[in-house]
């Protein structure tokens, strides 16, 4: 098996390419030992350059790709939360307590050992809070992402309005109200069960 000592000789070298400085076991490993340093870059880099573009020009892009309709709204929603989650989930793991998985490594545990038993129980919570943030969050980007041509709720009320239809552009605002609502009652519902 690989130890943290043959992966410092073999990594070493790359500390001066991403400016990692020395070449410590802190720095080469992601959240206290959690993951390989490459591919903690490389996905950290996604992260950063997906969220450099707001939904509104990422619904633009995917409407030039694959034309107006919900195709591009949902490539749209499910690019920007991807990123938005990845960095939720990635500062959680790296600000867990370290005690557990030190503790479960001692034990001799696999990589998928100490991430099920350590680090999974330390962020789901927080985890399914973010996820129904951004759930609810989803649908107020969508009534945005929806008037720039990207389909979804959005595009019916601009229509709506449009048509000086406002009774129904009342309503459309009033269902995504009571979704975000009934969204925040469900994440506290279950956090309180999780616990």
């Amino acid at each position: 098996t690989l130890h943290q000592s043959d992966l410092l000789d073999i990594l070493g070298p790359l500390g001066t390419g991403f400016d990692l400085g020395e070449a410590s076991e802190e720095k080469l490993l992601v959240g206290g030992g959690i993951g390989l340093a490459p591919l903690y870059l490389l996905a950290r880099a996604f992260i950063v350059t997906g969220r450099t573009f707001h939904e509104v020009i990422i619904a633009i892009f995917f409407v030039k790709l694959f034309g107006f309709g919900p195709v591009a709204g949902l490539l749209t929603l499910a690019f920007s939360s991807a990123i938005f989650l990845g960095k939720m989930l990635a500062e959680d793991i790296e600000n867990m307590k370290p005690g557990p998985v030190e503790a479960i490594r001692a034990t001799g545990a696999s990589f998928g050992q100490t991430f099920f038993y350590a680090v999974v129980p330390q962020v789901l919570v927080k985890t399914l809070g973010v996820l129904i943030y951004r759930l609810d969050s989803n649908l107020r980007h969508s009534t945005v992402i929806g008037i720039v041509g990207a389909g979804g709720i959005g595009q019916t009320l601009s229509a709506s309005f449009s048509r000086y239809d406002f009774d129904f552009a009342s309503a459309i605002l009033l269902t995504i109200a009571a979704m975000v609502a009934f969204g925040e009652w469900f994440s506290d519902w279950a956090r309180r069960r999780l616990r």
